[in-house]
């Protein structure tokens, strides 16, 4: 699925069973609230924090995928087409970035 694929598919479900979208405040608490979900299960399982019994059957890519979904939200609920957006971010950081990763010393 492409992200304007995305984008519809979360349209159509908060219009199914969603209600209305919460609003833009609120989708940004909900957008901290899972990136930190993510940040947990990361620091515990990658990271050199000991991981809790509680957090060893935490899905990894289902977190990404809520942080993805309220992403969407976002972009859905203030007009952004995400797909141009990030296709022109990314045209920006190959222009800008082509080399300097390259050169980077401290990645080699």
């Amino acid at each position: 699925m492409d992200l304007k694929g995305a984008q519809q598919a979360v349209d159509d479900w908060i219009k199914a069973h969603g209600v209305r979208y919460f609003n833009e405040l609120t989708n940004m608490a909900q957008l901290t609230e899972e990136v930190g979900e993510v940040a947990r299960i990361i620091a515990r399982r990658y990271g050199e924090q000991s991981e809790k019994e509680s957090d060893k059957d935490k899905d990894l890519g289902e977190e990404l995928a809520d942080v993805v979904f309220v992403v969407l939200c976002l972009a859905n609920q203030t007009g952004i087409d995400l797909e141009a957006a990030f296709d022109r971010k990314l045209e920006l950081k190959t222009r800008r970035d082509k080399d300097r990763h390259q050169q980077n010393k401290k990645l080699k």
